[in-house]
């Protein structure tokens, strides 16, 4: 897959699945939904039920800066199968402007979420590394 099909396909995906590490290195992974603005990953906390209001991946992201987000699609037919994984520093997101424009992304991207936007926080990854399969 080029990196404009790789692009692509980041892009229009619904849905990624976000790892982060703690301080002493637990894993921890969760789905999220997020938009590809210029060359960043954005994301934010939603409604949607959460066990808590102080959630692990923010504080994974504040303790170590890093994160990965990994995008796939299965089939049936394993002849469509594709995956990319995008690894990268990760930061909370603490201008009000980027915020706004990741906001506006996420909102584009998904109806739900015009309805009931994101109260945040929100959070950017930076991509250092993209790989994917098929290469």
């Amino acid at each position: 897959m080029d990196s404009r099909e790789r692009l692509r396909r980041v892009r229009d995906a619904r849905v990624g699945r976000l790892a982060t590490v703690d301080g002493d290195g637990r894993p921890h992974l969760v789905p999220v939904c997020f938009a590809l603005v210029g060359d960043l990953l954005y994301s934010a906390v939603d409604q949607k039920p959460k066990r808590g209001k102080r959630l692990r991946r923010l504080d994974n992201i504040a303790a170590t800066g890093r994160a990965s987000l990994l995008i796939d699609e299965y089939d049936e037919d394993w002849a469509r199968l594709w995956w990319v994984r995008v690894d990268g520093g990760a930061r909370l997101v603490d201008d009000p402007t980027e915020a706004d424009r990741a906001l506006t992304a996420l909102i584009d991207k998904y109806p739900q979420y015009a309805r009931q936007p994101p109260p945040g926080p929100v959070f950017a990854i930076e991509p250092h590394t993209w790989v994917g399969w098929p290469t």
